[in-house]
């Protein structure tokens, strides 16, 4: 009864979260979103943001407990429990600009959901949802324009608006398998990415009632499988310490996309809304492909079994390869790297509880794929996280809060660009497990 009660939880949370990654409203607050997909989210669950998001080559944590990590799928070889992780995600943005101010923005979202389930002593399967893209950015931009037969004695000016905006996103469901042998472990995840994002251009005359104002959407569908693989070796240093590498990739491929194309225009009333459409002078649809670029991660980390882990990633994304239905979206290859650890002061204390807790610490930089006005748009962000345990009289299932705070800003003020400053945190729960357990009686 209890098995089919967790079943039931599990299947509502799923079905929760898949509804809520489908939805095409703005989950960030960035202009920089404009580009390409816009931005980018490896699949690095709360722990792991915490310690500056390492993940490549981290294989075992301090409390020897079970942990999914996505971003290298040989790791789902050290899954000895039965796992699940359910994370949220919150941010604040303050968006500044030379001449223009500063005005700030906050978004909140469920961040993922994960599971892991052993096979054997040495594999086991992990699937779940992440998100890959968000999209979400509004700004607009007021020019003075001529009018060509304004009547004498009439201003012979008036201001044309352009408002851009984009919301919307992509989002990752992927089935994972990894295996050791000896010091190896190896591991390959299949995803299926999905999702809309869409894109509005307004051209607005507010001082011009009669003016017809015109709005182009530019929606794309886009739904398709992708890979991903990885690779890590234990180097064990002595009976509690060992190193482990590795490397993990996500292979180039190329999704289906729907596109719609519509332009449109409506009137300006005297009361400052607007008309609804009077008309739809452009209407396309068609399909087409995304090609997504390759990308590489590298990784090491040292780990002294229930103490402390340090490590560091290497990221390199080929992202000048990704075309939208044929055209490449000018966008750059990226480079990033990320340092970080955790430290468990003492895990077998009885008598104080803060010993037990997970203290991390992080750092990450990002020469992003992003090229705005001639400039690369640079971001870096410290880190910091704690795993807070949570007590309970069992011996077989094991539960823990992840808190990470990213602290970070990207862009500049140079170029007349835009700088922003963020306060990212992230929220998960993860329940270990022993499930299926086979019950011996003498």
């Amino acid at each position: 009864m209890i098995n089919k009660v967790r079943v039931f939880i599990i299947l509502l949370l799923s079905v929760t979260c898949y509804g809520a990654f489908a939805q095409t409203s703005a989950t960030t607050s960035s202009p920089y979103s404009q580009f390409g997909l816009g931005d980018y989210s490896d699949p690095i669950l709360t722990q792991f943001r915490g310690m500056g998001s390492i993940g490549t080559g981290v294989a075992h944590f301090t409390d020897g407990l079970s942990v999914i990590n996505i971003v290298n799928p040989a790791s789902y070889s050290n899954i000895g429990l039965t796992t699940i992780d359910i994370g949220a995600f919150a941010n604040v943005v303050s968006l500044s600009r030379t001449g223009s101010g500063s005005e700030t923005g906050n978004n909140f979202r469920l961040g993922h959901i994960a599971f892991a389930v052993p096979i054997s002593r040495h594999s086991a399967i992990s699937f779940g949802l992440v998100p890959y893209t968000n999209v979400g950015y509004s700004y607009r931009q007021t020019n003075t324009i001529s009018l060509n037969k304004a009547p004498v004695g009439i201003d012979t000016t008036t201001v044309q608006e352009n408002i851009y905006s984009g919301e919307g996103g992509l989002s990752k469901a992927y089935l994972g398998y990894g295996f050791g042998i000896g010091n190896l472990s190896v591991g390959a995840n299949v995803g299926y990415i999905f999702g809309k994002e869409k894109l509005l251009r307004q051209i607005n005359y507010p001082q011009l009632y009669t003016a017809l104002n015109s709005t182009t959407e530019n929606s794309m569908s886009v739904g398709g499988v992708a890979y991903d693989y990885g690779l890590q070796y234990n180097f064990k240093m002595s009976e509690t310490s060992r190193i482990t590498v590795g490397y993990s990739g996500s292979a180039g491929t190329d999704l289906t996309t729907t596109n719609n194309f519509v332009v449109s225009h409506y009137l300006n009333n005297s009361d400052g809304t607007t008309s609804a459409a009077l008309d739809s002078t452009r209407y396309e649809s068609n399909e087409g492909k995304l090609t997504l670029p390759q990308i590489h991660r590298f990784g090491i980390s040292y780990v002294k079994d229930l103490k402390y882990m340090i490590g560091a990633d290497f990221k390199m994304g080929q992202w000048s390869d990704l075309r939208v239905n044929g055209v490449n979206s000018g966008l750059q290859n990226n480079q990033s790297f990320a340092v970080g650890g955790q430290i468990t002061p003492n895990i077998n204390s009885l008598s104080s509880y803060w010993a037990v807790v997970d203290y991390r610490l992080g750092f990450n930089y990002d020469n992003s794929y992003v090229v705005a006005n001639g400039t690369n748009i640079k971001q870096y962000a410290a880190t910091i996280g704690f795993g807070l345990p949570i007590p309970n009289q069992s011996r077989t299932n094991y539960y823990k809060v992840n808190i990470a705070a990213e602290f970070g800003q990207r862009g500049t003020l140079n170029n007349n660009l835009v700088k922003e400053q963020f306060i990212n945190i992230h929220l998960g729960f993860v329940i270990n497990e022993k499930w299926f357990q086979k019950y011996k009686f003498d």
